[in-house]
């Protein structure tokens, strides 16, 4: 069985963090972000990036993990007290990373789902912690390096960048109803309606990126 990978997003604050994490994640051969609970993030940081990255939705961690432990394990990115250096690749087969809040790190239901932790060492001492996609750049090359992923071409000083894929199609991506992704986009229209989300420019949201992957009917 081929070894994949996964990044969970369940609890990270600033939206346009997950659109730079969708970039990492495409540079280190993620197999699917996973998304638990909102649907909704900014593209911002992307660079296109999620035209090349698969997105599967749950609407609970119980869900999420119920899918995922078909295949994989579940590691937390935390310091924990049995959290175990991500220099010493304490991986035996596919694997879910699954990044904690900004501010307060994984919370203890999302730590009752992991199977283990790790963490980055740091060798300076001027900072406590390191921004949440930057720690999933280094955790996700530190897995492809164990798995043994094949490095991507280059062309001079750039990696060659796959053909667009064709448009996904929600049914694939979505494990919802139809009458759950309505009554999901009403609610969240409803909320941005009254200042709920972040407006983009020229005030149109720039955090319905996946009206585009599950379309309306």
């Amino acid at each position: 069985m081929a070894i994949e990978s996964y990044v969970v997003v369940h609890n990270i604050a600033k939206r346009h963090n997950v659109g730079t994490l969708a970039r990492s994640a495409t540079a280190f051969g993620v197999t699917e972000l996973i998304l638990v609970g909102r649907r909704d993030f900014n593209a911002f940081g992307s660079h296109g990036s999620t035209s090349h990255l698969r997105f599967r939705h749950f609407h609970s961690l119980t869900d999420a993990r119920l899918f995922l432990k078909k295949d994989c394990d579940i590691c937390g990115v935390e310091i924990t007290e049995d959290a175990v250096s991500i220099t010493d690749h304490p991986f035996k087969k596919s694997t879910a990373f699954l990044l904690g809040n900004e501010g307060t790190g994984l919370s203890a239901k999302e730590c009752e789902i992991c199977d283990f932790f790790v963490y980055i060492p740091q060798y300076g001492g001027g900072t406590a912690s390191l921004n949440v996609t930057v720690a999933a750049s280094i955790v996700l090359h530190h897995f492809g390096v164990w798995a043994g992923f094949s490095e991507r071409i280059r062309d001079g000083n750039k990696f060659v960048v796959a053909e667009k894929p064709l448009k996904q199609v929600s049914r694939k991506y979505c494990t919802e109803t139809d009458d759950h992704i309505i009554e999901e986009r009403k609610s969240r229209r409803e909320s941005a309606s009254n200042g709920f989300f972040e407006d983009g420019k020229n005030g149109v949201s720039s955090s319905n990126l996946l009206d585009s992957l599950f379309p309306d009917e």
